[in-house]
């Protein structure tokens, strides 16, 4: 059966007001500070990630919840204009989109972030019709998707009785308790955390002891490690990939071009070094400006700075 959708994300949709500046510290007591760059741009991890994959060439749908406000149309109208389908997002007159206010100084940055709507989708929204028009579902800013969480596992379930693959990107968990991940990971196809929030979630001090620890309650696992590349246990063995040497303008949503590349090369059936290597291509060639959208490649420019023909 032919598909509408290579990938259905269900997620948070909210802009990034990022204010960037390689000197930026910032002080209380009523002080201005003056920063050199300031833009409205894509943000949520869910949003950024469907814009990278649809740029690698997938066709992408979102549903997540905005409000009827300059912000929400921003968004919509913005993922539009990169190539996602935006028609399963809800509109809702009672919420607020959500915002994140990002203070960037090049290789870090500060998040601040207004929750809103961000936190209001509910997985009884996400409807089997949907989801029988999808070959993958991908869930990502898990912490953050209060709404979302109870209802989860049952919409995995859901998925996966309906022939789809599914994915999951945590992201950080602001209130430090981790809870719900392991449950859902016998669930989830590929997991896709950072180095941080692997040793988080395993509650192991060493990398490579977490990385295996995750392995076995989940399909397939790959870990960012941002400059240092990613890693991705096979078997007994780990495999590896370097990030590429880049002039770093900011590293917002780098994470979730990772994600892109890797699923893009697990779509089509790509070996795991071979995908490994296109999601760390990916990650890199997105900090190339500022915003998570703004630089993210094609699958010819990602494969071309990687070295590789352009037959695919």
């Amino acid at each position: 059966m032919t598909r509408q959708y290579d990938i259905l994300v269900a997620g948070e949709i909210n802009p990034d007001l990022v204010l960037s500046d390689p000197d930026l510290s910032v002080s209380f007591g009523q002080q201005e500070t003056l920063v050199e760059s300031m833009a409205l741009a894509i943000g949520a991890s869910s949003s950024i990630f469907a814009c990278g994959a649809a740029r690698l060439g997938l066709r992408v749908a979102i549903i997540g919840v905005v409000g009827d406000d300059f912000f929400g149309r921003f968004m919509l109208d913005a993922m539009r204009g990169r190539g996602v389908d935006v028609t399963p997002a809800l509109v809702d007159p009672q919420e607020k989109t959500g915002l994140s206010v990002i203070l960037s100084h090049g290789a870090d940055r500060a998040i601040l972030t207004y929750t809103g709507s961000i936190a209001s989708l509910r997985a009884d929204q996400v409807s089997d019709d949907l989801l029988r028009r999808s070959r993958h579902l991908h869930v990502a800013g898990y912490f953050l998707q209060t709404a979302l969480q109870p209802g989860l596992p049952g919409l995995f379930r859901r998925a996966r009785a309906l022939g789809l693959t599914t994915s999951l990107d945590t992201n950080w968990d602001p209130s430090g308790t981790w809870r719900g991940v392991e449950a859902l990971l016998p669930l989830v196809d590929v997991f896709l955390p950072n180095e941080n929030e692997a040793l988080a979630l395993s509650g192991l001090p060493d990398l490579e002891a977490a990385a295996a620890h995750l392995s076995r309650q989940c399909g397939l696992l790959a870990v960012k490690m941002g400059v240092l590349g990613g890693l991705a246990p096979q078997g007994d063995q780990i495999v590896r990939a370097p990030a590429l040497p880049v002039p770093v303008a900011d590293t917002v949503g780098a994470g979730d071009s990772f994600d892109a590349g890797f699923l893009y090369g697990y779509l089509n059936g790509w070996p795991l070094e071979r995908s490994l290597y296109l999601a760390c291509a990916c990650g890199s060639l997105s900090t190339r400006l500022p915003g998570g959208t703004q630089a993210q490649p094609t699958l010819d420019e990602a494969l071309d700075a990687l070295g590789e023909p352009l037959d695919h």
